[in-house]
């Protein structure tokens, strides 16, 4: 990986964080290749919903480019690689 890409996922998993308020996980317990639902960081459906907020609101993201996509939401790195390259902030 490179190092602009990495750069861009240690703050897209800071964001994150922050923007979900989970107050007992850090930067480093968001494993790229883990789902965040569930198993993984254990988000739901609200979540879902703040993450769309987070990608309209920080990256310029339009609500229509994520609708009927789950497959951006399997893995943190699913779902960075997708804002990666619709961000347009």
């Amino acid at each position: 990986m490179d190092e602009q890409k990495a750069a861009f996922r240690q703050e897209l998993k800071e964001n994150l964080i922050d923007w979900l308020q989970l107050l007992d996980k850090t930067a480093d317990d968001v494993k790229d290749d883990e789902p965040l639902f569930k198993e993984g960081l254990g988000l739901d459906s609200l979540d879902a919903v703040e993450i769309v907020i987070l990608m309209q609101r920080k990256y310029g993201i339009p609500q229509a480019e994520v609708e009927g996509k789950r497959e951006i939401f399997a893995t943190f790195a699913t779902l960075a690689d997708f804002i990666e390259v619709k961000r347009t902030k």
